[in-house]
């Protein structure tokens, strides 16, 4: 799974370990309704 979501990341020009850092961090308190947002390639670190 962790391969799935690096490979993602890359292939949507987003920098892995940036993206999941924040992702990681930011779960915690996310409206479940607006998870999407953190998807790579409608992230916006």
């Amino acid at each position: 799974m962790a391969y799935t979501l690096i490979e993602t990341a890359k292939l949507n020009a987003v920098d892995p370990h940036a993206w999941l850092a924040d992702t990681l961090a930011r779960i915690p308190d996310y409206k479940i309704t607006k998870v999407d947002d953190l998807l790579p390639w409608r992230w916006n670190g």
